[in-house]
């Protein structure tokens, strides 16, 4: 049966009533929220909301890190029979004020004094604003209110009026729209209904086997779809906690205090981890590394193992007492029973170096337009298959076009584009397939991979389609190399632009008797790029002579947000790179 947001909460709290929904901490210590106290705060600053002028369809956009007023407004807003929408905290106030424009946001929600600095140019530019609403502190402006100001706002606005307003919402309602990342233009509003949250949240559930019992960890942000559904609306679902972590910088910290039973991370998050646990590993003592190195083999083939469906090696269970079970419990990852990957594709080099220590991350794939996932991967034989994303969530179909498109449908296929009809009927055809504009290759058992995106098929000057995630995924198994941008749309030859990882640069200058420290010294050093020449080789063999990498710059620095050249969620916004770096491009092809 069909559900609203309202009834999905309240059915919680009417059989959860009294156990922990939201854990944050505050003066170093973690505070609880009940689910009974976590409604009645949303009933509360949707009141607020109302008495603040919010009016039915419009937006509430907020702008803000992981916390329970995140939360709090975001529901409160749906309950108000508004539209909450969530905008990424790296945006400029120009992006803030295209996003509330276009969602004609009637109220924003602010963290800080820094967030709200972000709006105060825009008053004038924006018609429907009528307040603002600081997550902590306060400003003189009598337009701006305190958190702490909400409950005497509220005490004006009855049960009733509110009441009216959740009443009158029906499941094929939109009730949020996420933005999508822009990567080549404005964002999208992507029509979220409430049947589409609830429907995806229970079945999520259903096919991880999760209940009450699972301790959810929140640091992502939450203006996407997949944190949104993983801490937001699967905890609603069942009746789990969810835990806000302090801050990216924070998490490792913050997960070894929760312990969580279900993780989830975008590749980055991995490779971070993966970069800070090889750091750490090359520290030990020899015969530390020689147990390592034989635990992983054991590892790796028990992976390969439950890929197939047959036994564990025999030495899995020594190698677990005596290497992966110190390596999770380092983590805070020992109750954590499912790891997995999405947003984005996971190199193959991170998914073995898990797998070879015990943690078989499976990988998610889907997008804002299906609520979240369209295939699921768990470590089980039926589900699993190392580097393919799983097959189609039960209860949605999930097929291939023509030309190689992925195509989705289902109860969890959006509303359409908020105010753009023509890009909804470019995305959902007749049939109500959603073409997700990836491409990619199903096999026999209905599991899906990723190749590439359509749109960023690159066409060299030979006439070949070579699609450059392929390549940047296989470069990216390179140790030493963390981004990768390959270069060859109408080019004779393909080349990359590369950024080097940090954490590795030294360990990579040793083995190939380079001194230097940094990726400027290694780009001018003939005795490193000799050595990484050489792993470039042994890529370049297994591939097709057209698609072999002529050439690379390793750049000076990483991509990054800042510079516009990644979106918040960490894709390649390949035209501002390309035009970023258009001088290093053209030397690799001046000769």
């Amino acid at each position: 049966m069909k559900t609203t947001v309202m009834e999905l909460l309240h059915q919680t709290v009417v059989t959860r009533g009294d156990q922990p929904a939201l854990k944050h901490k505050r003066d170093g210590r973690w505070d609880t929220l009940t689910w009974k106290a976590y409604e009645a705060q949303v009933r509360m600053v949707a009141k607020a909301f109302i008495a603040l002028g919010l009016e039915p369809g419009k937006a509430v956009s907020i702008l803000g890190n992981n916390c329970p007023q995140w939360f709090i407004s975001d529901i409160a807003a749906i309950y108000a029979g508004a539209i909450p929408g969530g905008i990424y905290t790296t945006s400029t106030s120009e992006q803030c004020h295209y996003i509330a424009e276009h969602s004609e946001a009637n109220i924003v929600v602010a963290e800080d004094a820094g967030q709200l600095a972000k709006f105060t140019p825009l008053w004038d530019r924006l018609p429907d604003l009528k307040a603002i609403i600081m997550m902590n502190g306060a400003d003189a402006d009598a337009r701006v209110h305190a958190w702490e100001d909400l409950p005497g706002l509220a005490a004006g606005v009855t049960d009733t009026a509110l009441e009216e307003r959740m009443q009158s919402q029906q499941p094929d309602d939109c009730c949020t729209l996420i933005y999508t990342s822009g990567t080549t233009g404005n964002p999208k509003g992507v029509m979220i209904t409430h049947d589409n949250i609830v429907w995806t949240a229970r079945k999520i559930a259903e096919i991880c086997e999760a209940d009450h019992r699972e301790q959810i960890i929140s640091y992502l942000p939450l203006s996407h779809i997949a944190e949104q559904m993983v801490s937001l609306m699967v905890p609603m679902a069942i009746g789990c906690t969810s835990w806000f972590a302090e801050s990216l910088e924070q998490l490792g910290d913050n997960l070894r205090e929760v312990r969580p039973t279900i993780f989830v991370g975008v590749p980055r998050v991995w490779e971070k981890i993966q970069a800070k646990m090889m750091e750490a590993g090359a520290r030990n003592p020899p015969l530390k590394k020689k147990i390592a190195a034989w635990a992983r083999k054991q590892g790796l083939a028990g992976a390969r193992a439950l890929e197939a469906g047959k036994p564990r090696p025999s030495f899995y269970p020594l190698a677990d007492k005596l290497v992966f079970s110190k390596v999770r419990e380092r983590l805070g990852l020992e109750r954590c029973r499912l790891f997995f990957s999405t947003a984005a594709p996971i190199a193959l080099d991170t998914l073995e170096f898990f797998l070879s220590l015990g943690l078989p991350i499976t990988e998610i794939y889907g997008m804002s337009e299906c609520t979240g996932p369209a295939t699921v991967s768990l470590p089980q034989p039926d589900a699993f298959r190392i580097g393919w994303a799983g097959p189609a969530m039960s209860g949605t179909e999930l097929a291939l076009d023509a030309s190689g498109e992925i195509m989705m449908r289902g109860p969890h296929v959006f509303k359409g584009y908020y105010k753009n009809e023509a890009a909804t009927r470019a995305t959902i055809d007749p049939e109500g397939w959603l073409h997700s504009g990836d491409v990619g290759e199903i096999d026999a058992a209905g599991f899906l991979k990723v190749t590439d995106r359509m749109k960023e098929l690159i066409i060299t000057a030979g006439g070949e389609n070579i699609p450059p995630q392929v390549l940047e995924s296989k470069m990216k198994a390179i140790p030493v190399i963390n981004q990768v941008v390959i270069v060859g749309d109408r080019r004779k030859f393909i080349s990359a632009l590369l950024t080097l990882d940090p954490a590795k640069i030294a360990q990579f200058a040793e083995e190939s008797g380079s001194r230097a420290g940094d990726s400027a010294a290694a780009a001018g050093c003939a005795a490193f790029r000799r050595h990484l020449q050489g792993q470039v080789d042994a890529v370049n063999a297994t591939l097709p002579q057209s698609w072999t990498i002529k050439k690379f710059v390793i750049l000076p620095e990483e991509l990054s947000v800042a510079r516009d050249e990644l979106t918040p969620t960490m894709k390649l916004k390949r035209r501002i790179i390309l035009a970023n770096y258009a001088a290093e491009i053209e030397n690799m092809y001046a000769d």
